[in-house]
């Protein structure tokens, strides 16, 4: 079993920051791929920021990439992030996702990951 619980969305200004947070327990391993799933109304799910635990490497969608900064803590098995200049296009409800890693250039994809948590909503008011 794996067990995740997202916490930190709250309702904030253009330019603002949040950092969410998701813990991890149950048969969540260090091994395993971790990250930041979002979705808004009409929207497909799609992959905000990923760390592989095994060896720290990071991905990042395009858009927040500079912005938001993804990291695990091994010890703790809790991932965050941290986004700061936060915009309205950011507003949704974001999950976190965890399975064995795939290959590297599926690891922002959804649909490889078998885990998530109830998500936490961000709301990002213009």
């Amino acid at each position: 079993q794996v067990q995740l619980v997202e916490s930190g969305g709250d309702s904030v200004q253009a330019g603002g920051s949040l950092r969410l947070s998701c813990q991890g327990s149950g048969h969540t391993y260090s091994r395993h791929c971790m990250g930041w799933f979002r979705q808004s109304p009409g929207n497909e799910r799609e992959g905000v920021a990923v760390v592989d635990t095994s060896d720290g490497t990071t991905y990042y969608a395009d858009s927040v990439k500079g912005r938001f900064t993804i990291s695990h803590d091994n010890t703790k098995n809790n991932l965050a992030l941290q986004m700061d200049s936060l915009k309205p296009e950011d507003t949704a409800m974001y999950y976190c996702e965890a399975d064995f890693c795939p290959y590297r250039q599926r690891r922002l994809n959804t649909r490889e990951y078998a885990y998530w948590g109830q998500g936490t909503q961000v709301t990002v008011s213009s």
